[in-house]
């Protein structure tokens, strides 16, 4: 028989072990649960504020404009053509010093060395006798000109005529010329501007360039006295420039770029001049020229090819102007003169106002 005291001491120890497990299992939530939250996601009513802000979305950005403008930039072709229809006058206009355009048509045998401003050029010249009728009129010079935008470095200038003087008629007679001029090789830089929406564009760029003319010359001189001696004369010229293709060159904006093909420049001219040399007080010579030019059948050898504007493919129409020299010469001692000279063109552009002058010193032989 057991004892009720042991009964009940027993009794109360298993109702104390189950009122604590009870109590911890209440207290202990369930691992199952715990694991199971994050992956089920079940929401949590507090969230805890992130240490790390979310990013603000990047905003797109803006286009920039889009520039107009690419008929300007065609018609800033045209500007090119005159430019080089002007090259090649003023590479006519230089070259005939080199004929003695501000000297006499009949005198003795002489060589002169000369300097010249306005456009540089520096060389030699003169003229010989080879018979009484026929004289050779030859020189060379280096020439660096500019104008209305282009640049002209690095330029040998080479000419020579054949003069004939019917001197056998007396003191008023015929004459005639028949001479080329020559550039075969030239630094050229040509400038070329436009306007867009987004301001004003101006591109220079580089590449060569020669001129070549030829010319025929048909004039009636007379010596009025031995101290005076007047000319007139008609010339007609044809005039050639090569020049080699180039694209623009890289600038910050040029958004309507040009690229210029390998081409041709041509024009024919004629001049009717007259000319008076005069001695004054036996050392002092004197010399003034002029004529009027007017060209005709010109082309330019332009073929430009321009973003937004496609081929272009500029005109040159045809143009007069004057053209004018002077000379003023010292003889310093016999056979020894110095000269000072200037020769230029009168005129609209693209030949426009332009003056060449220089010192030259002379010797007649």
């Amino acid at each position: 028989m057991v004892d009720p005291g042991l009964k009940r001491l027993v009794l109360a120890g298993v109702l104390a072990a189950a009122a604590t497990l009870a109590l911890f299992a209440f207290n202990t939530p369930p691992a199952a649960a715990a694991s199971c939250e994050p992956e089920c996601g079940t929401p949590n009513p507090h969230p805890s504020p992130s240490p790390y802000p979310s990013p603000s979305p990047i905003p797109s950005p803006s286009s920039s404009p889009t520039p107009t403008g690419s008929d300007s930039s065609g018609n800033s072709v045209s500007g090119l053509a005159n430019q080089r229809f002007n090259q090649m006058i003023t590479n006519r206009v230089l070259g005939t010093v080199l004929l003695g355009v501000n000297e006499q048509v009949n005198c003795s045998d002489c060589v002169s060395a000369f300097g010249s401003a306005g456009s540089f050029s520096a060389g030699i010249h003169g003229r010989k006798e080879l018979t009484n009728n026929l004289s050779l009129l030859a020189g060379l010079a280096y020439t660096q000109y500019n104008e209305g935008g282009y640049h002209i470095t690095s330029a040998p200038i080479g000419a020579f005529a054949l003069r004939y003087d019917f001197t056998d008629w007396g003191s008023s007679r015929p004459f005639f010329d028949v001479g080329t001029i020559l550039t075969p090789w030239e630094k050229a830089r040509y400038t070329r501007s436009y306007n867009t929406s987004l301001g004003p564009v101006s591109v220079t760029s580089s590449t060569d360039a020669s001129n070549y003319a030829v010319y025929g010359r048909a004039g009636w001189m007379s010596r009025l006295s031995p101290r005076d001696e007047v000319a007139a004369s008609i010339e007609v010229w044809q005039l050639w420039q090569r020049v080699s293709g180039y694209a623009d060159s890289a600038v910050a904006f040029n958004p309507f770029d040009a690229s210029i093909a390998t081409g041709t420049d041509r024009t024919s001219l004629v001049k009717i001049g007259g000319q008076w040399t005069h001695l004054f007080a036996g050392n002092v010579e004197t010399n003034i020229n002029g004529g009027w030019v007017q060209s005709f059948a010109s082309h330019s050898g332009i073929v430009a090819t321009v973003t937004g504007d496609g081929t272009v493919v500029p005109t040159m129409g045809n143009q007069g102007w004057f053209e004018y020299g002077g000379r003023l010469g010292f003889r310093v001692q016999k056979g020894w003169v110095v000269d000072l000279f200037a020769n230029g063109t009168l005129g609209p552009q693209p030949v426009g106002n332009t003056i060449h002058g220089g010192v030259g010193l002379r010797i007649n032989y």
